[in-house]
């Protein structure tokens, strides 16, 4: 039998389960695994056939074992060398240094914590979320340490809310391959800089990029304007029309002091026509015929997302943007006049983004992610464990290790 787990579990000489000890009360399987050589090489300068000074009792968990928790045991050598003159601790072939876990159930916590909360995973395995945390943070590190950003040319640069108290992460996107590159805390321009450091540590370089889209935040364009000196920018045609929802917003609230039915129609002026209910389509046939300054800026904010949605190229936008920009200075709607002025101000950009066809939609499906991801980090200490789980689901890690239960061969060593 002994012979049976040795093989199972990946071992290979010296290493071999000696004995397992079945504890059924406790709900534990544990075996017991023995270094049988009489000298090894020096772990810390590899001097070879070293004497072992003495041998150290360890634990480390590992899958279950049907529904037992299985345990791996051994005593570990420490070499004494007289090369180096030191005393070091022999690694073992099923776990990293210094992990309390095998190396196989380290690759399906990965796994559990792609689809599942933090907190849930940790309850499952019943040990605390700082060591599942602990886990996420080596392999997610590790795989990013490996990855190529060299071909990285055209990125998208967007703010996503951390935690209350205007806690925010900036997070940049590869425009092309639709992931996740590097996310960092804060909001401002230094987030640019952090983020050409970490692509140069990619094999990448901001100097490289060609194009960047981004909000119309100035912070954002300073650094990228500083960082990005050969990239266009062009604005996200999203954050256009949410500075135009926000405008129709202040004209509502405005209003309804003096208009009480426009209380149950703000869901209906910032929705798609399309997804109206039947109640929305009766609200608001009656807003376009009350001659309200609300129905007015419902009239210009649609008008600026069909000028989005009918232009095809940059042509066409040049033509009609003019005309919109004219229409908002003009509306004696002061929310909408400010809006005009500020599209009139970043209108180069604007008109970019139908040359490149940058946007940030993918990284508006991104954000879904994250979001789900903010819920998985439920209980976070720091934005650090807000970033390494957005890295674990959004940037298409090609190095984490293999779910040991889709890939048997993953089972001891990786």
């Amino acid at each position: 039998m002994e012979t049976l787990f040795t093989q199972a579990l990946g071992l290979s000489s010296p290493w071999r389960v000696v004995s397992v000890d079945f504890r059924p009360a406790e709900g534990v399987i544990a075996f017991q695994i023995d270094n049988t050589a009489k000298r090894l090489d020096c772990p810390a300068c590899g001097a070879a056939n070293q004497p072992i000074h003495d041998r150290q009792p360890r634990a480390w968990r590992h899958l279950h074992f049907f529904q037992y928790q299985a345990v791996l045991q051994a005593r570990v050598p420490r070499v004494a060398c007289t090369a180096c003159e030191k005393t070091s601790q022999v690694e073992v072939p099923w776990a990293r240094e210094g992990a309390g876990f095998t190396q196989t159930l380290e690759a399906f916590i990965v796994a559990l914590c792609e689809q599942m909360p933090v907190l849930a995973v940790s309850q499952l395995l019943g040990v605390s979320d700082d060591r599942i945390w602990r886990v996420l943070d080596h392999y997610v590190t590790q795989a990013r340490a490996r990855e190529d950003y060299s071909a990285v040319r055209r990125i998208s640069a967007d703010e996503r809310s951390a935690r209350r108290g205007h806690r925010y992460v900036t997070m940049f996107c590869d425009a092309d391959a639709r992931r996740l590159l590097f996310a960092t805390p804060g909001k401002d321009a230094a987030t640019f800089e952090a983020f050409a450091e970490d692509l140069a540590a990619h094999g990448g370089a901001a100097k490289a990029i060609t194009d960047v889209s981004l909000d119309l935040g100035a912070a954002y364009q300073a650094g990228a304007r500083t960082q990005c000196p050969n990239a266009v920018v062009s604005f996200d045609p999203f954050h256009v029309i949410a500075l135009a929802n926000e405008a129709l917003d202040q004209v509502r609230r405005a209003e309804v002091k003096q208009e009480v039915a426009l209380k149950g129609c703000r869901w209906g002026t910032l929705k798609d026509a399309a997804n109206w209910t039947h109640q929305q389509v009766a609200q608001m046939h009656w807003l376009q015929r009350s001659g309200l300054k609300t129905a007015r800026a419902w009239r210009i904010k649609e008008r600026l997302r069909e000028v989005f949605a009918q232009c095809t190229d940059r042509a066409a936008a040049e033509a009609l943007l003019p005309g919109w920009i004219s229409w908002a200075s003009r509306c004696r709607l002061a929310p909408f006049k400010r809006l005009g002025a500020t599209v009139k101000k970043h209108l180069a950009g604007i008109l970019e983004h139908f040359r490149s066809r940058l946007n940030n939609g993918f990284a508006e499906a991104i954000n879904g992610r994250v979001q789900a991801a903010k819920v998985r980090a439920k209980g976070y200490g720091s934005d650090a464990h807000l970033i390494t789980i957005s890295y674990l689901v959004c940037a298409k890690l090609k190095h984490l290790p293999k779910n040991p239960w889709t890939d048997p061969a993953q089972q001891m060593i990786a």
